[in-house]
């Protein structure tokens, strides 16, 4: 079986390989790419090319994807893993994809018990063993403005990995060579913190929905890590740790060294 599997990838890569005109444009106008050696970018492209094989990117509300936009969404995706392999995101099929921010209804217990509809405008939202659903527009103005260290794609991403042991709680499963310990202290003392600051009406240094719960947090520490990483090792230095750790990259380090 794993020949086989071994064998299916081989055929993947060599007969439905990322044009490489596309793959190099996608890469030069995304700063979260910058700093990666010529290894490591064939690595992504290999990645990516299983990835749009193996999910299904679908748009809806009319909107029509083309190459560029598959492309696009298909590296950034696969940036988070890659170091950690395609079969971090088994389990799940599709990426349903907006054209702009999209509206869901959910049911809400109110302070007198009573479920009650509550609509909400999202930008993206990911489903345990369902899809991942983002809104394109959104994608493209993070494309164009990296400083603000947003990546819906990415946020989604992290909730999926939170997922893989259950419920979305900021805890995701740790490596082997991680301890629990170590995690739990950084993320949690950096929640508090961020969370002090809101109630002190303080400047806060990274998107303030981060201090909605453990999980938002971690996904938005992980936006930060791949697109602004800088400011997330600035003022979080531990929980920068942590996440060089978790995803066994270093984009601060990556972007200082000049690739080769």
């Amino acid at each position: 079986m794993h020949w086989f599997k071994k064998q299916r990838v081989r055929y993947t890569l060599h007969h439905h390989s990322i044009n490489f005109g596309i793959w190099e444009k996608t890469l030069l106008e995304n700063i979260i790419f910058e700093g990666l050696t010529s290894v490591e970018k064939a690595h992504l492209r290999e990645l990516a090319t299983l990835f749009l094989q193996r999910k299904k990117l679908i748009g809806v509300q009319g909107l029509v994807l083309n190459t560029d936009m598959a492309v696009c969404i298909a590296a950034q995706a696969c940036l988070p893993i890659l170091k950690l392999g395609i079969d971090f995101y088994d389990g799940w099929i599709e990426v349903l994809i907006y054209p702009g921010l999209f509206r869901v209804k959910r049911e809400k217990t109110n302070a007198a018990g009573l479920v009650e509809q509550e609509e909400q405008v999202l930008s993206g939202e990911a489903w345990s063993k369902g899809p991942v659903i983002i809104a394109w527009e959104e994608v493209s103005a993070e494309l164009a403005n990296s400083a603000r260290g947003h990546s819906v794609l990415i946020h989604e991403l992290a909730h999926k990995f939170d997922m893989l042991n259950g419920t979305a709680n900021g805890m995701p499963p740790l490596h082997r060579d991680m301890e629990r310990a170590g995690w739990t202290s950084a993320l949690s003392n950096a929640y508090d913190s961020l969370s002090r600051d809101l109630s002190r009406h303080h400047k806060t240094h990274i998107n303030a929905y981060a201090a909605t719960s453990p999980a938002e947090f971690f996904a938005v520490v992980s936006e930060y890590f791949f697109v602004a990483p800088a400011t997330l090792q600035t003022h979080y230095p531990e929980v920068y740790k942590q996440m060089v750790l978790f995803y066994r990259q270093d984009p601060v380090q990556r972007r200082i060294i000049k690739p080769h």
